[in-house]
């Protein structure tokens, strides 16, 4: 198998990854306070130790700021429903995830909130700053950006966002989805009140299981209460850090599992998995322009994005020809619509959705090769 769908989920993992969950599992595969263990496999010691190395590599001073859940949807619903009141108002783009967009559509109707979708560049993909300058109101409360489209893949200027929601005194929330792992981010650099991080993706850990980064936690409200292990005699949720936003059983193989990745990454180094994922993307890129009937969407370049590229071939939809290439060659890849609509109302591409291309770290460039000389066989 020719696997392209890293930006959904990276896979293979390393091995690192899948030996330090599975030893976990089989020595302890115990809760985190809630029993008493010790030595190398205390599971509360090896969480503490994951979420300092977590929050190291996102410049976090504090650890107990950053909090583990299920993954980036649940950390963009968290801090969307914890922060908003009624009137508020949002901006956001037109670039973003449904996990973004559903949350504030429904409090559009419950909250009475307003929401601006800044329109972006479809030749960079980028959004247009300036716009979201203007969107600004007395009464804007939140700013939410994914830090790269997870269909054209350009990278946002985290930074120039930051700066004029701090000079306006307002929440900025990011979404990287796509970037966390490939990207250096720095929260206080950025001005980052929230950022919302997959495990899964470019992190190179297991599916359910990410982190949320909280500036000030007296801003939100938790999503969900519950057990957390300490201050049991109470029966409202514990005010401090971490405890008051991870209610529940922790994924413990989960946080082991994204450790290990984290561990890959530094050793590998951050800056040359990215330049190995520009290499393929490059490649990829300059293959598909030749092809006749092919469109590619957004830019055309490797300069600041991710390794995540759409096409299109005018003579089938991209459903039809993401099946065709799964099932006849073997290629995995995405078609559709990518839980991004306002991005395919705006390109035009409702009706035909899109294919995406996202080659990883474990890809090569003998698997480009053969992908394209499928594709032009296919046309």
């Amino acid at each position: 198998m020719i696997y392209f769908n890293n930006a959904a989920t990276s896979w293979p993992k390393p091995d690192i990854v899948y030996q330090a969950a599975d030893e976990f599992f089989r020595s302890s595969g115990i809760n985190p306070g809630r029993s008493g263990t010790s030595g190398e496999q205390d599971a509360a010691q090896i969480i503490f130790e994951t979420r300092e190395k977590i929050a190291d590599f996102f410049s976090i001073s504090n650890s107990a700021q950053l909090v583990f859940n299920s993954g980036s949807t649940e950390s963009l619903n968290t801090v969307i429903k914890g922060v908003l009141e009624k009137g508020d108002h949002v901006i956001t783009s037109k670039l973003e995830h449904n996990s973004v967009l559903r949350p504030l559509e429904r409090l559009k109707t419950e909250k009475e909130i307003t929401v601006d979708y800044i329109e972006f560049n479809p030749k960079t993909a980028e959004i247009e700053y300036q716009s979201l300058k203007n969107a600004v109101k007395n009464n804007t409360k939140l700013i939410i950006i994914s830090h790269a489209s997870n269909v054209l893949g350009t990278v946002n200027n985290l930074q120039r966002i930051g700066e004029i929601a701090a000079a306006e005194d307002i929440l900025f929330l990011v979404d990287a989805a796509q970037t966390a792992g490939v990207i250096p981010i720095d929260v206080d650099k950025m001005k980052i009140d929230f950022l919302a991080v997959p495990g899964h993706k470019s992190l190179f850990g297991p599916p359910g299981i990410g982190a949320l980064y909280v500036r000030d936690h007296e801003l939100i409200r938790p999503l969900k209460e519950g057990g957390t292990g300490t201050n049991s005699l109470s029966v409202q949720q514990p005010k401090i850090m971490p405890d008051y936003l991870e209610a529940g059983t922790l994924n413990t193989p989960g946080i082991i599992g994204l450790g290990a990745g984290i561990e890959f990454i530094q050793t590998e180094g951050l800056k040359l998995i990215h330049q190995q994922e520009m290499r393929l993307l490059k490649k990829l890129i300059n293959g598909l322009k030749i092809l006749p009937e092919i469109k590619i969407y957004g830019k055309k370049d490797i300069d600041n994005r991710t390794a995540v590229t759409a096409f299109n071939l005018a003579a089938l939809s991209s459903n039809q020809l993401a099946f065709k290439l799964q099932h006849e060659y073997n290629i995995q890849l995405r078609g559709g619509l990518h839980c991004a609509p306002l991005l395919h109302k705006f390109l035009g591409t409702d009706n035909q959705g899109m294919l995406r291309l996202s080659p990883g770290y474990f890809n090569t460039e003998a698997e480009v090769d053969e992908f394209l000389n499928i594709l032009e066989t296919i046309i």
